[in-house]
Formats: structure tokens, C-alpha cells, sequence
């Protein structure tokens, strides 16, 4: 049976890229640093996916174990196996690279010539190349020369919710029906994996903008619409007219310069971003605002879901007001557990909104930045 590593158990780890793997036929061992979910994922083996949706279904995962991602026992994985994964949020890939470099080193050790697949699965743009430059940090020549024959560092796009709902078992995880994993079949090494729900893609980055671009943007607009009028989850905001009409408005606007950069067919994209916001209706999710919310300042900066769909579609001329209120909303967002959240409203409370709305996104144009900055008076009238 071939073995693959899901680093980060988390909710994502295992509701959407470690059920994959292990409904593909994987044996499935996922590393993390939280002791509560590794021993339990190695003492039962398994879990359960719940799925919630129109259509409600339970499916067990089995063939899983769990080891602490911070002990020599993962090293020994990495040297055996077939593809590598991973889920921690974009910072952490920095602190597993040098345990990944170690296993790659003991592959190189024994004289490996089976190739291993890393694949970042992480919301971000090119994850998995800022993994592979973190990874070369460590190694020399010679080891990056074994890379590049033996080891694939394929980017990707990953769009699954997956809300932190608690379960009676801390491992079962609930997850909408709705998954989609965009894989650059280019970077990849030996022979392509067969895992079901993985697409190969040729023109990645044509997934990951659109994604970026739609599910992102209107999944953060609606969150922070939704805290300005006290809506506690995203279903619940998207059902208010005035977020839903503001929230698609943005959405279009964004798709806009999708279409114009990708040249992607106008009415299947719209019909993409009508089904995009039917995942926000989902009641059964239950997802919180401030989840969603969380960390503005990555939010808003140059390349994020943003300031990225605005400039894109400034590029072409096209219109943004409503992309502008969803900036204004973003940097009302106003959240004492969130740190990012306290640091965005320290620094507009010291410079002001345009000073710190340039310092955060990059933007300097003195016009737009009149324009954010009334953006973010306007949002508490209409919201």
C-alpha cells in the first residue's frame, strides 16, 4: 500500500485532502503538533467525515494513523513515502521545511530512487513553491539535484469548507459536499497518482485566481458585512438582501477581471459564482464570522482576495465600487481575539485609514485611496 504524509490534522487535513487520500487507497499518516489529535487518530485508526449538505452522509475514513510532527518518527515516513501533503496554514510551512529536508536527506541516504510528490495545500497562491524555496534553503546542491529528478513540488488550489464544528469524537470533522483540488500535473514527478477529486491541471493559476477571486472574496465580504450587522454565520449574513445584493455585486465585479485576464466564458462564470454563493446558504455549516474574518491585515494585502480582485479589474477598466465597500467593511473589522484585527485598528487609530490602508495593501494611487477611505465612512450606514 502506498504511504502519503497530511501534514496538519486540522479540520482541512482531515475533511477534504486526507479523506481523499485515503479513499484513493493511501495508508494515510497525518502529523501535527497537537498531542490530543494524534493520539486519537493513532488509537482508533479512523474517523468520520460528516457530510453536510441537501444530501447528509457519514463516510468512515479508515487506513489513517497519527504521529507527532515534531519527532524523528516522521522523518522515517518522509524517507518511504509516495506523496506528501500538507494543511497548516501558510506561516508553518517555514517550520516543517527543515523536518522535510531531513526526510528527503535519509530517501537520498538509502539510495532512493522512488520519486514523492509534495503538494501545499493551502490558501494561498503557489504555496507549494514557497514550501519548495524553504525547503532548498536547507539542502545543498547535490540534494537539490536529487529534488529535481526524484522529488515533485506541484502547486495547487484546494476550495472545500470545512467549519471548526465540534464533534462528540474530536476527530470527526464536518464538511460541506462541495470539494475541488487543482493540482499542476507539470510538477509532478514519476508516475501521476490516481486519487479521485484530484484535477490536473495545465493553466493552474487560471484555478487558483478564480478561485481567489469568487469562493475568497465573497466568502470575506460577507463575513465582514455580516459582523457590522450582527449576524453571527455566513448563512445567516448572506441571507440579509442588503449583504447578498452588495456581496454578488463585488463578486461580478471581480469576475469582471477574471474573465478579461483568463478569458474565461462570461456566463459560466457567472453561473459559477451564483453556485459559489449557494455554498454560503448552507445551513447545516453553521460557519462563524469571525472564523472567516480572521486575519485582515493577510487579507488585505497585495495579493489576497481583496486587493488583488481590485486591481486586476482596475487594470481593465472596469468598475469596483462594490469591491471598495468590501474593503471598507474589511477594515472595520473589529475582533479583540483576532491579533491581526487589534494591529489593523491600532494602526488606522494612529495614521488614519489611508495611511494605513496604503501601508497594509501596497496601494499608493491618492484617488483610490479617497476612495477606500469613504468606503470605510459609508459601510456603518448601510450596514
Amino acid at each position: 500500500m502506498k504511504t502519503a504524509i497530511q501534514f496538519g490534522a486540522g479540520n482541512i487535513g482531515r475533511g477534504f485532502i486526507g479523506m481523499l487520500l485515503a479513499q484513493a487507497g493511501y495508508r494515510v499518516v497525518f502529523a501535527d503538533v497537537s498531542e490530543v489529535i494524534i493520539d486519537r487518530l493513532a488509537k482508533d485508526q479512523g474517523y468520520t467525515v460528516h457530510v453536510m449538505d441537501t444530501e447528509v452522509e457519514d463516510v468512515v475514513i479508515k487506513n489513517i494513523t497519527g504521529i507527532m510532527s515534531n519527532g524523528e518518527e516522521i522523518i522515517d515516513e518522509i524517507a518511504n513515502a509516495d506523496i506528501l501533503t500538507t494543511a497548516v496554514g501558510l506561516r508553518v510551512l517555514g517550520f516543517i521545511a527543515p523536518t522535510i529536508a531531513k526526510g528527503i536527506q535519509k530517501r537520498i541516504a538509502a539510495g532512493s530512487k522512488t520519486p514523492m510528490n509534495i503538494i501545499a495545500c493551502e490558501n494561498a497562491i503557489r504555496a507549494t513553491s514557497q514550501l519548495k524555496e524553504h525547503v532548498f534553503d536547507i539542502l545543498d546542491e547535490e540534494e537539490k539535484a536529487y529534488c529535481e529528478q526524484y522529488v515533485g513540488f506541484a502547486d495547487c488550489s484546494v476550495d472545500r469548507i470545512v467549519p471548526p464544528v465540534r464533534s462528540e469524537n474530536p476527530v470527526d470533522v464536518v464538511v460541506e459536499k462541495y470539494c475541488e483540488w487543482n493540482v499542476e500535473k507539470a510538477s509532478l514527478k514519476g508516475e501521476i497518482p490516481e486519487i479521485p477529486g484530484m484535477n490536473l491541471a495545465d493553466n493552474l493559476m487560471a484555478y487558483i485566481q478564480r478561485k481567489l477571486f469568487t469562493l475568497n472574496t465573497g466568502h470575506c465580504i460577507t463575513a465582514y458585512t455580516g459582523m457590522l450587522s450582527g449576524h453571527k454565520t455566513i448563512d445567516e449574513s448572506i441571507k440579509d438582501p442588503k449583504i447578498y445584493e452588495l456581496v454578488k455585486a463585488a463578486m461580478t465585479q471581480s469576475g469582471d477581471g477574471l474573465i478579461q485576464r483568463f478569458g474565461f466564458d462570461k456566463e459560466a462564470h457567472y453561473k459559477y459564482i451564483d453556485k459559489i454563493i449557494n455554498r454560503f446558504k448552507n445551513p447545516y455549516l453553521q460557519d462563524d464570522v469571525a472564523r472567516v474574518g480572521r486575519e485582515p491585515l493577510r487579507k488585505l494585502s497585495a495579493d489576497d482576495r481583496l486587493i488583488s480582485p481590485l486591481t486586476t479589474a482596475m487594470s481593465y477598466g472596469l468598475p469596483v465600487d462594490k469591491l471598495i465597500l468590501g474593503i471598507g467593511a474589511a477594515l472595520r473589522y473589529n475582533n479583540p481575539e483576532d491579533a491581526q484585527s487589534m494591529e489593523l485598528q491600532a494602526k488606522i487609530k494612529e495614521k488614519g485609514v489611508a495611511a494605513a490602508f496604503s501601508e497594509i495593501s501596497g496601494i499608493t494611487d491618492a484617488a483610490l485611496l479617497e476612495q477606500v477611505t469613504k468606503a470605510y465612512d459609508q459601510i456603518t450606514e448601510l450596514f
